[in-house]
């Protein structure tokens, strides 16, 4: 250090100049202790934001493993499990609904019929006919059908019966061709009322649809026999409202 002094003094420089030189070069060499604690809090940032981005990467693989899952029971569940799951809801709100009725003492029937406007109730009556549409008579194969169909819609499966025939019977409940049941099972009273009542009642509007026609004595005679009779009859009902001047003016000899 001495020999570099000296050859920096023989060029002309001052001592006094070099040692501060030197003094500066110690102070940068060590730096203070405001710098210590910006490069400190800089290390703090840093770390702290390689946590958050470690929490972020943890929370995207956790919520990816749940949506996985999540996919993996969706596929799993049978295809029209929305509907169904849509269908329970409105059931179990129908039901809500019934008991709150019955709290206050008003029909459901009469206030679910003040709530639906006239262009649901045209909607829902269009959608009803196309889905189960009167063809009118064929034959009897197909009128048995269609009674069959209409009877097998109202019955109402009493789930708890079911059960307790399944814990009875086990697996003969399902017979096969090599099963014998006939003779082993007995109905209860009130499913045999319940059959009883709904013959009654099949009985009932059988005679009702069946029954003759009465004669009047007073009404015009405008026919040849039965079967024209019949036909008129039909005529009228199609076609009453657009012949009725016309059949006036032949009545009366007026008609041009």
């Amino acid at each position: 250090m001495a020999a570099a002094v000296s050859a920096l003094s023989s060029l002309g420089v001052p001592e006094a100049d070099v040692g501060s030189e030197e003094e500066e070069e110690e102070e940068e060499a060590e730096p203070g202790p405001a710098a210590a604690a910006a490069a400190e809090q800089r290390r703090e940032e840093r770390l702290r934001r390689f946590r958050e981005l470690h929490m972020k990467r943890y929370e995207a693989c956790k919520l990816n493993s749940q949506e996985v899952v999540e996919e993996d029971k969706r596929l799993k569940l049978p295809p029209n499990w929305e509907a169904k799951k849509a269908r329970l809801e409105w059931e179990l709100q129908v039901q809500e609904k019934k008991k709150e009725c019955a709290a206050r003492g008003e029909d459901y029937e009469r206030v679910k019929l003040l709530e639906i406007s006239a262009e649901d109730a045209e909607r829902w009556e269009r959608k009803k006919k196309k889905k189960n549409p009167d063809l009118g008579f064929s034959d009897y194969a197909a009128a048995q059908l269609r009674q069959y169909q209409r009877l097998t819609r109202q019955i109402k499966p009493d789930l708890e019966q079911y059960e307790k025939l399944k814990e009875q019977y086990g697996e003969a409940l399902y017979p096969n061709s090599d099963s014998l049941l006939h003779g082993t099972h007995v109905p209860s009273k009130e499913g045999v009322d319940r059959m009883v009542a709904d013959l009654e009642k099949q009985i009932e509007k059988r005679e009702k649809y069946s029954r003759r026609r009465p004669y009047n004595d007073d009404a015009d005679i405008d026919y040849i026999n039965e079967r024209n009779a019949k036909f008129n009859q039909k005529a009228e009902r199609f076609y009453g409202k657009y012949t009725a001047e016309i059949k006036q003016n032949l009545e009366r000899g007026t008609a041009v």
